[in-house]
């Protein structure tokens, strides 16, 4: 892997996306340690340019991450604007681009036409193959948080940021009598999930692997409110299909999915075929039993200073280990970007 001169911290230009994958406080540690760091002007990060210059970043013009020098790495979370088609650097973002989501093959080939390379932050992994970092947490969190004040008809929409004593505050409501499954229970997410509904005050019942291997149906039907908390790489059960979604006797009535793969052969809830978002984050899939969805791909934007601190913290040592060639866990990400590259030309 080649040495990197710099990091190149991209605005996002992703509607309500103020979350960022650096700090100030993280990137005056990395400038401290003399690496060079430029951060772009943002308009929505939660964090003004003005802490990065107090950090020691050189702050440029938003959009403008096509003039970093060849060997910077250009941070950010979601996909880079199409201020230039082909993609020449290296880029470390989530690509959701590897489990045969609608966007990825064109992301690929953005790479592609200009010889860069995508470093995956849904691929960084250490030995065990377990991620080293996440916003999982903080989607788990908000996503459960979401279907709780849902059930108990106090959603308000279109949502907006907030502090986590805020959300919080919401949540700690009279108790309902809701009985809340999450599915993924033990991964990030799922225990993100866990401690919202412990706040709420609404019993949780924790499903993981070992419970889903053979799905009691009934069972789930039987919960007032579903999270699906799980990071599948490979198709299998649905959690739950049309037919479930139409039974008469169903006592469900709320779905959060914090997963949203709702693109990708590895969905476990092909009950829907898009996303929510901020402006509408519910939508009703039948009425008579209702079931309405949430299905939000950024929920930890509602937190954005709460997480992006937790995941700036835990990316600081991995950023730290790329710029000084300590790059084992890089060096698989790169390994998954070049597999699938050679799976699109080879289902071509």
């Amino acid at each position: 892997m080649a040495t990197s001169t710099g990091i190149w911290l991209r605005r996002e230009t992703a509607p309500n996306e103020q979350r960022t994958p650096l700090v100030p406080g993280d990137a005056a540690e990395l400038v401290a340690g003399g690496v060079r760091v430029t951060v772009e002007e943002s308009a929505h990060r939660a964090f003004p340019a003005v802490e990065y210059e107090m950090a020691g970043c050189r702050v440029v013009p938003g959009d403008t991450w096509p003039d970093a020098l060849p060997n910077d790495v250009v941070l950010g979370l979601k996909e880079p604007s199409f201020a230039s088609s082909a993609l020449s650097h290296r880029h470390v973002f989530f690509g959701h681009a590897y489990k045969g989501q609608g966007g990825g093959p064109g992301l690929l080939r953005r790479f592609t036409a200009g010889e860069g390379t995508l470093l995956d932050l849904e691929y960084l992994t250490d030995d065990t193959g377990h991620r080293v970092v996440a916003f999982g947490y903080w989607a788990g969190y908000v996503g459960a948080a979401l279907a709780v004040l849902q059930h108990r008809g106090q959603l308000i929409a279109p949502l907006t940021e907030l502090t986590r004593p805020e959300l919080d505050g919401r949540l700690r409501g009279s108790a309902d009598g809701a009985r809340a499954l999450v599915v993924g229970a033990l991964g990030r997410s799922g225990q993100g999930a866990r401690e919202a509904l412990a706040v709420a005050g609404v019993p949780a019942t924790a499903w993981d692997i070992a419970e889903t291997r053979d799905l009691d149906r009934e069972a789930l039907l039987d919960h007032d409110i579903l999270i699906n908390a799980v990071f599948a790489t490979e198709p299998g059960t649905p959690f739950l299909t049309a037919a479930d979604v139409a039974r008469p006797g169903r006592r469900l009535t709320v779905v959060s999915d914090v997963t949203c793969d709702v693109t990708s052969a590895c969905n476990r809830l092909p009950i829907y075929q898009q996303v929510t978002d901020w402006a509408e984050p519910v939508r009703r899939l039948h009425d008579v039993p209702p079931l309405d969805l949430i299905s939000i791909d950024n929920l930890p934007s509602l937190l954005p200073r709460e997480s992006s601190v937790a995941f700036s913290h835990s990316l600081l040592p991995q950023l730290t280990a790329l710029m000084s060639r300590r790059a084992a866990v890089w060096n698989r990400c790169e390994e998954h970007f070049h597999h699938a590259l050679r799976m699109m030309t080879s289902n071509k």
